[in-house]
């Protein structure tokens, strides 16, 4: 007997059917957290030498990368369409 059918043989068949996937607008989700990363920037550079520069660039960092995936996500033909 191999060790997946000994294995498969000990796990229960679900009983319920899994949910439908829900319908996200990701690229509303994307520019909430360019927001919420904007202010955290903004709050990053009013304290000034208070903070440790590594917030700073953290926060350009997201900023950056969230803007690329937007335009990833445009190149893939994913934003403006309504499955």
């Amino acid at each position: 007997m191999s060790l997946v059918a000994s294995y498969s043989r000990g796990v229960p068949s679900p009983t319920k059917q899994a949910p439908p996937p829900l319908q996200v607008d990701t690229a509303r989700v994307v520019l909430a957290g360019i927001g919420v990363w904007a202010v955290a920037l903004v709050v990053v550079l009013l304290l000034g030498d208070r903070v440790d520069r590594m917030w700073t660039w953290t926060c350009l960092a997201a900023i950056a990368l969230a803007v690329l995936g937007l335009a990833i996500m445009r190149w893939q033909g994913q934003l403006g369409r309504k499955d």
